[in-house]
């Protein structure tokens, strides 16, 4: 390890592995301004994770944000015409009103948008990048893919809408099979359009199999159903991930769903051992870009860091050398500690160890040091 890698925290070292990776594939950093028109964030908020945006009166009368979301800002302000695909990164602040206590939290996301013609290879690319990126994090990576063109395709056939739909959608984001069947007996859904539903969103696990188990509950639907398109498309990214080596740390999971509205096509959530919920979200939402009149599809994730400090939580605690001197010359203690320092050490000096401080080595200086 470099010296610059030595003095860098975990979380920092992880940040500029993951910039040089997309930069290895193509991508360019996106920079953009803390506040954005508000009307862009209220026009689209069932896009935004979250409703809690922070407003504010500029001085000439025109209400702000401080930005909730960086997609929306990359695709407003992607060219009209796209002609060769927009691909981006970041590492950029979001800021998030607290709630009742009327505080901001300030969240950091690194992420990817790519926008232009959407193909296999675009999927597929964008896919192995998330597996990649928290494989810089962890050895143990798991990311759960979904498609929401399948789920829409049974919810129609279903006979599902509106309100009704949306209920179904939240059952499958929660795996609540028993609730979901509520909704389907209480709208007098054809029981073989439920059990197909309940069926194809309850398979979970290995990415190969579940795709069969899939093609087999499916068999008796035309081939012009949308249905069978989602599942080729899911069959045809999965191949793609194999032939990069990312082919182990994908299942499928129906449970990762997004807004029909904004998302048309494969999501997905990103796992690393050690934290119990998602650290990374992402998919294809071709119909936001569209709805900025741009002919283009997209696809993208974002990677929240803060919650991976957890797994770095151990490493921030302890330093390199503790460095107690006693009663010996603090001029002598601080000669040690700039040359302990200036080999990328981490060194907490101390006239006496208080035993609050974790340390990979203890250095004590005597009276005649």
């Amino acid at each position: 390890m470099t010296v610059l890698g030595q003095v860098l925290r975990r979380e920092e070292r992880d940040i500029l592995k993951m910039r040089r990776l997309y930069e290895l594939y193509g991508y360019k950093k996106y920079k953009m301004s803390k506040f954005e028109h508000y009307d862009l964030y209220l026009e689209n908020k069932s896009f935004l994770a979250s409703n809690n945006i922070v407003t504010f009166t500029d001085a000439g009368g025109t209400l702000l944000a401080l930005k909730p979301d960086i997609t929306l800002s990359i695709v407003k302000n992607a060219p009209e015409v796209i002609t060769s695909p927009e691909k981006v990164y970041y590492c950029e602040n979001v800021y998030r009103s607290a709630g009742q206590d009327g505080g901001i939290r300030e969240i950091l996301q690194v992420g990817i948008e790519y926008i232009g013609e959407m193909n296999t290879y675009a999927q597929g690319e964008v896919l192995s990048l998330a597996a990649k990126s928290l494989g810089e994090v962890s050895e143990n990576v798991l990311i759960g893919v979904s498609h929401m063109g399948l789920i829409t395709a049974l919810l129609e056939r279903a006979g599902l809408q509106d309100a009704a739909r949306r209920e179904a959608l939240r059952c499958i984001g929660e795996k609540n099979a028993h609730e979901l069947r509520a909704v389907c007996e209480r709208e007098q859904v054809e029981p073989e359009a439920a059990g197909l539903l309940a069926a194809v969103v309850a398979t979970y696990g290995d990415y190969a199999k579940g795709l069969a188990r899939i093609r087999v509950l499916l068999k008796d639907l035309p081939q012009r159903d949308p249905s069978w398109q989602a599942v080729e498309e899911l069959g045809a990214v999965y191949r793609v991930l194999e032939a990069v080596g990312c082919g182990s740390r994908v299942v499928l999971d129906f449970s990762v769903t997004n807004d029909m509205d904004y998302y048309n096509g494969i999501t997905f959530q990103g796992f690393v051992d050690g934290i119990p919920q998602h650290v990374l979200s992402g998919g294809r939402y071709d119909t936001l870009v569209k709805k900025f009149g741009k002919d283009a599809g997209a696809i993208g994730f974002a990677i929240y860091p803060d919650l991976l400090e957890r797994l770095a939580g151990e490493e921030h605690d302890c330093v390199d050398v503790l460095l107690t001197y006693g009663d010996a010359d603090p001029a002598v203690a601080a000669a040690q500690a700039e040359k302990l320092t200036s080999a990328g050490l981490r060194v907490y000096v101390l006239r006496e160890d208080t035993g609050k401080v974790r340390y990979k080595e203890h250095i004590q200086l005597d009276k005649r040091s």
